[in-house]
Parts: C-alpha cells; sequence; structure tokens
C-alpha cells in the first residue's frame, strides 16, 4: 500500500521529488497568469491584497526549479478555515509553516503519491508586508550577472543535494540574503 504524502517522511518526499532544474520556460508566466485568476475566484478578490509570482520561474533566463511559486497576501480579516477548504477543492494540499510569517500557512499542488503531475505551484499565504523574496525578484531582473552568477550556485547545489531540499535551500541563503540587501539599498538609492 502507497503511503499519503502526509505520511511519508522528509527524506521519502526528497526521494520522490529530486531538485530538478531545467532552463527557463516562457510557458511558466502563462501558467501563473492562468493559476492567478484561479485563485482569485476560489479566493475571493476581496480577500486578496496582492499576488505575485516570485522565485526562479518568474526571471528569464534563470535555471529553475519548475515550480510557480505564488506569494499571496490577504486581508487579516479573512476566514482561514475557508481560505484552506477553498484551495484544498483546486487541488492543493494545505501545509502548516510555524517558521513562516503569518499566518503560517502554504499550499501546493502538482505533487502526488507517484510523483510530480502538471505544473507544481507553492502558494504562500501571508498577511500584507515588505517582502524580500520581492526584492531578491526584481534584483535579478534587473541585473542579468547576478541571476547568471544565482543560476551557476543552483546547479553546483542541486548536484550535491539533489535528495536533499533543506540542504539545498540552506545552502542558497547566504547568496539570497546578501543580493537582497543589495536590492534594498539600491531602493533606497
Amino acid at each position: 500500500m502507497t503511503k499519503s504524502l502526509n505520511e511519508m517522511t522528509n527524506e521519502e518526499l526528497w526521494k520522490l521529488f529530486p531538485i530538478i532544474l531545467c532552463e527557463h520556460n516562457p510557458v511558466w508566466k502563462e501558467n501563473y497568469q492562468k493559476e492567478q485568476i484561479l485563485l482569485q475566484n476560489t479566493i475571493g478578490k476581496q480577500n486578496i491584497v496582492r499576488m505575485n509570482h516570485y522565485g526562479s520561474t518568474s526571471v528569464p533566463n534563470l535555471l529553475a526549479k519548475p515550480t510557480i511559486d505564488v506569494l499571496l497576501e490577504v486581508q487579516e480579516d479573512t476566514d482561514i478555515q475557508n481560505l484552506i477548504k477553498s484551495m484544498e477543492s483546486i487541488g492543493y494540499i494545505y501545509s502548516h509553516q510555524p517558521a513562516n510569517p503569518a499566518p503560517h500557512m502554504m499550499f501546493m499542488k502538482g505533487y502526488t503519491e507517484s510523483g510530480f503531475k502538471g505544473q507544481a505551484f507553492h502558494v504562500h499565504i501571508r498577511y500584507n508586508g515588505d517582502w524580500d523574496e520581492l526584492y531578491f525578484r526584481d534584483y535579478l531582473l534587473a541585473h542579468p550577472e547576478i541571476a547568471k552568477e544565482y543560476g551557476e550556485l543552483k546547479l553546483e547545489l542541486q548536484k550535491k543535494y539533489e535528495y536533499n531540499r533543506d540542504g539545498y535551500t540552506d545552502s542558497k541563503t547566504d547568496f539570497i540574503v546578501k543580493v537582497t540587501k543589495l536590492a534594498r539599498e539600491e531602493i533606497k538609492r
């Protein structure tokens, strides 16, 4: 009998969903735009403060995991239980994220007990704020040479951490923090 995704250990999940990198695919922008409409219709525009496509799939010419990251900022009075039910109704898996900013939640789509299926999405739900991820994305868009350097780092780390998502993510942190700091400084100027 196959275990459900919720029953699997991180190691089992990492084996099933290894770090895969590929060349930028213009269809990611279209997929985001379609998902954006679906999310607005499902959650209700009145609950959404702002929605952004971020992460490597949002940066042309950057190597990326083929997962579309969405930062979805919701109103503070949004009914969270209803939000969870709504997201699950369109195929998302809810993941409580106590280490992430409030309301401490993420949703994933495109993951099955037999591996990836269709376009993978990660929707990170937060209340309105000033988020580093958007500064990082915008800096990479404005500085293709830094995006290229980031892609090279990711390729190196993928070889080392193909079956260890935490190791892969943690090893990118110093680079991301450095570039985000540069981005915030550039905005101030």
